[in-house]
């Protein structure tokens, strides 16, 4: 759910071009022509430690606990395991507090507390009978539950300590994603989920079957599983790293502790568990967050502060309609590109649907989608709140450009650290809201790799199974995939630079495989021979401009970054962009200038028309026009009058209902949400326990 976020969050380059610098000098007197009172209030905040030269927006040192040292005066390295920061540390870097036991009592209470979940439903309503009840939560799933968890498992760990970066160096323009939520949500709700809901099936890929062939099928399946543990190890990896090198929270003890945890409570409790523990967990974000933005506004004086530093360092730049799509971030590519990326998670990717078609009714699934949408809008506020605060605070002194940090993602920590260190207990609450990101993403992806791995590798070839021993399987499958994941997150250790091609490569397989699905639901003349067509040409053309821009990356003006200012550090350390800006023009192809610096939230997008317009083309070649496709397959106006079904009366209704019962074989409203319909649904010569 966070590849594209986090790709986006590294790429595009970094420092400032040299030409930007000196704005921060210009804006001093406007400084330090605020009141006397203002300042000391402020510093009186900070612990007392300010210093008589203290800029504004930048906290004194706090003390480092004994055993630590903080990095050397004059441009020294601070060496150690164990989280000291590695790499160059000059002399601007001040001293961060370490983790301290009640960091640790906060993030076990949070991993505690999820793995009660698990137990609870793993034996909760004489536990988990059967493969439906496991994988499905036996369908009978409400709305609220069902939003927090499709919002927890979003908002992943690299989001939650990407995206403030993001807005800190590229400003708020990041908050048009809100337009973007808006528009997959809608999308999702009245074009895929009345289809899928409508079939009544576990794994998304099943669909691919039916509507085409089951080598489509088996194609949909094996990349899921491959591009899924791909990424899980790396969701678990990357953030962990990050926190490491910065809090010095042990790595390899917490990327075991989650990954165990998490594999505990999918094997035992299996979606109701995943469900409800991402609701616990998306509670510990918001927590996460608010403590920082709440400390953040006391330091600076209040939100005024902030938003005027915001303001003139130009990062509530939230409209940008500059149309040429080699910009990484404006208007039209947030909001078009966006709209492919994230339809790609939320239209077809097994992860997000199994949740919402697990709802009791199609009208609970849909409200969980609208519902889930405010709960993006939240964690999209708290995120660029964060960044701007964390703007505001480092607005003189950019601890990345100062080498006090090695990464962006590294620079929430450092905040939290740095603002947090005199309440016991803060720091860890906040790695504990971005481990939450890490459990519930990574619980969600082991669900739904045993759900597809069940439904679409096991079932077909062992029709015979009986309920119990599939429930068996699939738990079973939730224990081997949490280990694969774990074992992932090693070999993710390894892979050093590939860690972004394969995040990358991750948001490029998610417009193909929409395209196709697209192709099936909207195309009514798209054929087996069409679909394989269009998917091979939407890979082929993602994967080219994908793995070109992970060789030749964009140049850092292709990204609009904005100035970070070392104004008012105690160092000299700048880095020369414009010579490498040349370096880098001058080693480069011509295609790598245009093609391959197209935004990467056009990669989906490409993929998905690509595979739409080959596929329509290839399908009107081969006859797609003379085949009869079932309507149940098909988005058809009863979909969308379905939303006014409630001015009808109730005398309708009934019949209505009557209507379905003698219809079965035509398709129905998720019968397998129903436990005594459910029993029937295996025997073949029955559909709905209606012979046929």
């Amino acid at each position: 759910a966070g590849a594209s976020l986090g790709e986006g969050a590294v790429r595009g380059g970094g420092a400032p071009p040299l030409h930007l610098a000196g704005r921060a000098r210009q804006r001093r007197p406007r400084r330090e022509s605020r009141p006397g009172g203002e300042e000391r209030k402020r510093r009186r905040s900070r612990g007392g430690h300010a210093r008589g030269e203290e800029r504004r927006g930048a906290p004194s040192p706090p003390v480092r606990p004994a055993g630590r040292e903080g990095g050397a005066a004059g441009g020294g390295q601070a060496e150690g395991s164990g989280g000291e920061r590695s790499g160059a540390m000059s002399g601007a870097c001040r001293a961060v507090g370490g983790f301290g036991a009640w960091d640790y009592v906060v993030f076990a209470a949070m991993l505690l507390v999820s793995a009660g979940i698990g137990l609870y439903y793993a034996f909760a309503g004489g536990g988990q009978q059967t493969s439906g009840e496991f994988l499905m939560g036996g369908r009978r799933l409400s709305a609220v539950p069902v939003a927090l968890s499709l919002t927890a498992s979003f908002m992943s760990a690299v989001t939650v300590l990407g995206t403030p970066a993001e807005v800190y160096r590229f400003g708020a323009r990041f908050s048009v994603f809100a337009l973007t939520y808006a528009l997959v949500v809608v999308i999702s709700a009245e074009v895929f989920l009345p289809v899928f809901y409508r079939l009544g099936i576990t794994s998304t890929y099943e669909y691919l079957e039916l509507r085409f062939n089951k080598y489509l099928r088996l194609c949909g399946t094996v990349l899921f599983i491959i591009l899924t543990i791909l990424y899980t190890g790396i969701v678990i990896y990357a953030p962990a790293l990050a926190l490491n090198q910065v809090t010095g929270f042990d790595l390899w003890g917490a990327v075991i502790a989650t990954g165990i945890v998490c594999t505990f409570y999918c094997t035992l409790g299996g979606l109701k568990a995943v469900v409800w523990t991402d609701v616990f967990q998306v509670g510990i974000m918001v927590a996460g967050f608010s403590a920082v933005i709440i400390r953040a506004v006391v330091v600076q004086g209040g939100i005024g502060p902030i938003l005027n530093d915001s303001y003139h360092g130009g990062r509530l730049n939230f409209w940008e309609f500059d149309p040429n799509p080699l910009q990484r971030h404006t208007f039209w590519t947030i909001v078009i590109g966006g709209t492919f990326t994230w339809l790609g998670v939320y239209g077809v990717n097994q992860s997000q649907v199994q949740r919402y078609i697990a709802c009791k009714s199609r009208f609970q699934a849909k409200v969980s989608l609208y519902i889930n949408l405010l709960g993006l809008w939240a964690i999209l506020a708290c995120a660029v709140l964060c960044g701007l605060a964390m703007y505001s605070i480092y607005v003189g002194c950019d601890p990345w450009t100062a080498k006090c940090v090695s990464a962006p993602d590294q620079l929430m920590p450092y905040l939290v650290l740095d603002i947090l260190h005199n309440f016991p207990g803060m720091p860890g609450l906040f790695v504990a809201s971005a481990y939450s990101g890490t459990l519930s993403t990574v619980s969600s992806s082991i669900n739904a790799l045993a759900a597809v791995t069940v439904e679409d590798l096991i079932k077909p070839h062992f029709a015979s199974l009986p309920e119990r021993k599939l429930s068996w399987i699939s738990m079973g499958m939730s224990l081997f995939f949490g280990g694969v994941c774990i074992a992932m997150a090693a070999v993710a250790s390894l892979l050093g630079g590939l860690l972004q091609a394969a995040l990358s490569i991750f948001g490029m397989i998610g417009g193909p495989l929409l395209g196709l699905f697209s192709l099936g639901i909207l195309c009514p003349f798209a054929n087996p021979v069409g679909a394989f067509v269009g998917l091979l040409g939407g890979f082929t053309a993602s994967l080219w401009v994908g793995i070109g821009a992970q060789i030749y990356p964009p140049l850092p003006q292709n990204s609009m970054p904005l100035n970070l200012s070392t104004a008012y550090c105690n160092t000299t350390a700048e880095g020369n962009w414009t010579t490498l800006i040349a370096q880098q023009a001058t080693q480069r192809p011509i295609l790598a200038d245009y093609w391959y610096s197209l935004s990467y939230l056009y990669f989906s997008t490409l993929g998905t028309l690509v595979t739409v317009a080959v596929g329509i083309v290839a399908s009107l070649l081969t006859g797609g026009m003379r085949q009869n496709v079932d309507r149940k397959f098909m988005l058809n106006k009863e979909d969308f009058l379905s939303n006014f079904s409630f001015l009808k009366s109730k005398k309708d209704d009934k019949v209505e209902v009557l209507n379905w019962k003698r219809t079965a074989d035509e398709g129905t409203d998720n019968p397998a949400f129903n436990h005594i319909e459910m029993n029937f649904t295996d025997n073949k010569e029955k559909v709905n326990g209606v012979y046929t």
